[in-house]
């Protein structure tokens, strides 16, 4: 069975496959979740649950906002 390829853009970027988006239900402006686990990376429909969560930690992680670490993490 041959799988579904997509290539990164120089903006690291890329685009969901049909067979994939059909899969998930997700159509343009959807969210995805990528949840990384020991086998490799999960992508699910984010769900509205998932995107209030992501909101209310955002406030949360300032301390990682600096213009030191952006230049220390800048090439990852």
């Amino acid at each position: 069975m041959a799988g579904n390829i997509s290539r990164l853009t120089s903006k690291y970027q890329a685009t969901v496959p049909a067979a994939v988006r059909e899969s998930l239900g997700v159509k343009a402006g959807d969210a995805l979740q990528f949840d990384v686990t020991p086998n490799g990376v999960l992508l699910t429909k984010a769900t509205d649950q998932d995107l209030e969560f992501a909101r209310a930690l955002t406030g949360t992680l300032s301390e990682w906002s600096s213009a030191a670490d952006e230049e220390a993490y800048r090439d990852l």
